[in-house]
């Protein structure tokens, strides 16, 4: 250890501080498989604010880039270690510091695990929207940075539509305090939002205050299978069409079906071409799901099915919720993350199923239909040279066929690295700089995950 990283340990407690090489490893990488990890010079994992802060003072006054992370959950690369960087980790910093029932919020580190916030205020009757699918494992302050989704966003928007207020460590040392604890606020620029989504190029976030919610009265599920592509999108256009504004509308593509089949006997409809899941929450619930039940059937559904009984709920649920695990389980992937306007949904996953029938990589589509937003999952046989140059090809070519839809090259995964070539397709070169004169402006040393995010 250099006299200079000596100075670091020195001024935080001993168990934040840690070159252990086996540690180090595995705080090294996210779980996106093509990004290559770098050695960091250290891990930290600070449990205070303070401790924050004496990090960023000693990164920026030697000029040591810095790399932060919660559970490594992401999917772009963005939280991989770069050769001699420090990674900062907040999963220590746990606390649940406020819960202001009255005014619907409540004030968490950004360690703390999505579905402990829902866990921690539901016995006041509420709770935390946002659910990306790794919600019982991602951190608050992974899915900010990301600004990360999930499968009530149809309803509930993403993870930026629940934030009031944030604390942060900007790249010099200084904490910054955004937002406040009202609905309302517009003194000055919205800080906030600008940091949501920055993917630890801007500070690092330590606490954020959200707004919860009322837990639903009622909710009511469906399920409807379809023989062919074509099906499923009239049904999806139907839906769209009709009025509904369900809290949950996704689809699993017969590769996903298939996947979770075999990971989880689930008694899926192995022969179908897609199924539908939806949810719907409130007084109105079943009468809302027996809407999209109708629309499923006169799209010439193959099984369409409503219930209100929670535990048949959660089973069709955990069906979808299993989909990531059991893609995963089957070996290497890249996990695409693309977004269209829902009414060109149709078009989009027809263009995926002709990508894989051209190129040979099978490709297992699930996602988010009711904001647009779908996961083809690319399968790769093995991480050689040529598989790897090969899948990327095919993950650039949707994202090209995406762009074309009108749509965006990430809806909730964010950039981080391995979309960094394909950012300039769809951002023109005005937008570009007034991002990096942002960046430029907060962190003048470019020291917060360069070569990341934009």
């Amino acid at each position: 250890m250099s006299d200079t990283l000596q100075t670091l340990h020195s001024a935080l407690p001993a168990a934040v501080f840690t070159t252990d090489p086996d540690v180090m490893w595995g705080y090294s990488r996210d779980r996106a498989d093509l990004v290559a990890a770098g050695k960091p010079l250290a891990v930290l994992r600070p449990t205070t604010t303070d401790e924050v802060v004496t990090i960023m003072r000693w990164a920026s006054s030697t000029g040591t880039p810095v790399v932060a992370r919660g559970a490594g959950t992401g999917l772009s690369g963005g939280a991989t270690a770069l050769d001699d960087c420090l990674v900062v980790s907040l999963e220590r910093m746990t606390g649940i510091r406020e819960i202001d029932a009255p005014n619907q919020t409540v004030v968490v580190e950004a360690g703390v695990i999505n579905a402990d916030v829902s866990r921690a205020v539901a016995h006041l009757g509420l709770f935390y929207p946002p659910d990306p699918g790794s919600f019982e494992i991602s951190t608050i302050g992974g899915n900010l940075a990301t600004n990360a989704g999930g499968m009530r966003c149809v309803k509930y928007g993403v993870t930026r539509s629940s934030v009031l207020g944030m604390e942060v460590v900007l790249a010099d040392g200084k904490i910054l305090r955004t937002g406040g604890r009202t609905v309302k606020n517009v003194a000055g620029l919205d800080l906030t939002q600008l940091f949501i989504g920055s993917e630890g190029t801007l500070g690092l976030i330590t606490s954020a205050t959200l707004r919860l919610r009322p837990l639903p009265v009622r909710t009511a599920t469906m399920v409807a299978t379809f023989d062919t592509l074509e099906a499923g999108c009239r049904a999806l256009d139907g839906i769209f069409a009709s009025g509904v504004t369900p809290s949950v509308l996704e689809l699993m593509d017969q590769e996903t079906i298939n996947a979770v089949e075999d990971h989880t006997r689930m008694d899926l409809d192995r022969t179908a071409a897609v199924l539908i899941i939806a949810q719907a929450d409130g007084v109105d619930a079943l009468r809302e799901v027996d809407t999209i039940v109708t629309c499923c059937e006169n799209a010439g559904a193959s099984l369409a099915v409503a219930t209100d009984d929670p535990a048949e709920g959660a089973m069709l649920m955990q069906a979808r919720r299993l989909a990531g695990h059991a893609i995963a389980a089957i070996g290497p992937t890249i996990i695409e993350d693309v977004v269209v306007p829902r009414s060109r949904l149709g078009e989009l996953l027809t263009a995926i199923a002709r990508i894989s029938a051209d190129s040979g990589i099978r490709i297992a589509t699930v996602g988010h239909a009711g904001d647009g937003n779908v996961h083809p999952n690319l399968y790769l046989p093995d991480l050689s040279d040529a598989t790897r140059s090969t899948a990327m090809a095919v993950a650039e070519q949707i994202c090209t066929a995406t762009l074309e839809l009108d749509g965006s090259i990430t809806g909730e995964h964010g950039v981080g690295q391995l979309k960094m070539g394909w950012l300039a397709q769809q951002l023109d070169s005005t937008a570009l700089a007034v991002q990096a004169a942002i960046r430029g402006a907060l962190d003048p040393q470019g020291l917060l995950n360069p070569g990341r995010g934009y």
